[in-house]
C-alpha cells in the first residue's frame, strides 16, 4: 500500500493511505538515504509504501504495519540535530509553502533565526510567507518596526503578512495563501503557531500554550509534527517551536546563492570565489554600502558565514540504502 506519513513520533509513524485508513508503523530495516546522516529518514509529509502486519501493534486501535519505502522527495526542511550535533534532522518534507511564523513582542524572534530558514528553505526549495503574528499587541514603534522588516524582505521576494489570532488579522489572506497547498508551520516557541491553526480550524483539537512571565519565552505545545487536513486539499503540518534554528552548513562557495539579493550580483564580483567579506570588486559588499543590499540581511550572511553549522546534505537525492 502507498501512503502519507502525518505525524512522527520518533519510534512510530502514523500514515494515510489512499483510501484514508490510517495506520501505525515503524520502519522495516535501516533506511539511509544517500547523502545523509540523520536523526529520522522519515518525515511527516514522506510518501512512503508499507505492509500491512498484525502483529505491529503502538497500543492504540489503529492497525500495525511496516514503512518498506520511502518515494524521492521533492523537498524538505532540515535542521541541525539538537541532541547530535553532527547530524540533521527532517522537519517535514514534500512542502508547497512554508510559513515561517515570528513574533516582534512576547516573545521576539531574532532577524538571525529569519533568516537561517530563509537560507534552509532556498537550499532545499521551499516557497516561504513569512507571518508576524500577535498584531493586536503592536504599538507604535512595534509597526514601525514591522513595515521595516516587510520593505526588506518583498524586496527580495518574499511573502509577508501580520496576523493575529485574537483580532481576526490577517487571517483571510492567509487562508487564501493556504488554499490547496500542503503547508509547514515553523517558528520559535510561542511565537503562537497552535493558536493561529485553531483560529484556521478551530475544530481541530490543538493546544495553545502561554508566555513565560520571567523570559517572555514562549513553552511548548506542539511535541511532534502532524500533517491536519483543513479543507479542499488544503493541509498543515504543524510543527514543534524551537528555540534556535540549527542550520546545517554550507560552503563558502555556495550560501551567497541562498540570498537571493546577493545571487544575482555574483557575477559582478571581481573574483569567482569572493567570499563577500574583505576582496576588493566585491558588488556585494558595494550594494551593502550603498543600501540596495540590507545591511541587517548582510550581517546575517557574516554571522552563518563564520558559524559552526553541520554540513549541507544532498537530500533531494535520497535514494535508499537499506540494511
Amino acid at each position: 500500500m502507498k501512503g502519507r506519513v502525518i505525524c512522527s513520533t520518533g519510534n512510530w509513524y502514523e500514515v494515510e493511505t489512499d483510501d484514508a485508513r490510517i495506520f501505525a508503523c515503524k520502519v522495516k530495516g535501516n533506511f539511509r538515504l544517500k547523502g545523509m546522516k540523520t536523526t529520522n529518514p522519515v518525515a511527516v509529509g514522506d510518501w512512503v509504501e508499507i505492509e500491512h502486519d498484525p502483529k505491529i501493534s503502538s497500543g492504540n486501535e489503529m492497525p500495525g504495519g511496516w514503512i518498506t519505502a520511502i518515494e524521492e522527495r521533492k523537498n524538505c526542511i532540515i535542521r541541525k540535530s539538537v541532541n547530535l550535533s553532527k547530524q540533521t534532522h527532517i522537519i517535514a518534507a514534500n512542502i508547497d509553502r512554508a510559513f515561517l511564523v515570528a513574533g516582534l513582542t512576547q516573545p521576539r524572534t531574532p532577524q538571525g533565526f529569519l533568516d537561517r530558514f530563509l537560507v534552509t528553505a532556498e537550499a532545499y526549495h521551499v516557497p516561504v510567507c513569512l507571518v508576524f503574528n500577535k498584531s493586536d499587541l503592536f504599538d507604535a514603534d512595534t509597526q514601525s518596526e514591522y513595515e521595516e522588516y516587510s520593505r526588506i524582505y518583498q524586496n527580495i521576494g518574499y511573502p509577508v503578512l501580520k496576523t493575529s489570532s485574537v483580532d481576526g488579522d490577517g487571517i483571510k489572506q492567509l487562508k487564501e495563501m493556504m488554499d490547496g497547498k500542503t503547508c509547514l508551520f515553523a517558528g520559535n516557541s510561542g511565537v503562537g503557531k497552535s493558536a493561529l491553526i485553531h483560529c484556521l480550524a478551530p475544530e481541530l483539537d490543538i493546544r495553545i500554550g502561554e508566555i513565560s512571565q520571567t523570559h517572555l519565552k514562549g513553552k511548548h505545545t506542539t511535541t511532534y509534527a502532524r500533517m491536519y487536513k483543513l479543507w479542499d486539499n488544503t493541509a498543515i503540518i504543524d510543527t514543534p517551536g524551537v528555540k534556535e534554528f540549527g542550520m546545517v552548513r554550507f560552503t563558502q562557495d555556495e550560501l551567497a546563492l541562498y540570498f537571493p539579493e546577493m545571487k544575482e550580483l555574483l557575477p559582478d564580483c571581481r573574483f569567482s570565489n569572493c567570499t563577500h567579506e574583505h576582496e576588493p570588486g566585491c558588488a556585494v559588499k558595494e550594494a551593502v554600502e550603498k543600501g540596495w543590499v540590507s545591511s541587517l540581511r548582510y550581517r546575517s550572511y557574516l554571522n552563518i558565514l563564520h558559524g559552526d553549522e553541520v554540513p549541507a546534505p544532498s537530500l533531494l537525492d535520497n535514494k535508499q540504502e537499506r540494511k
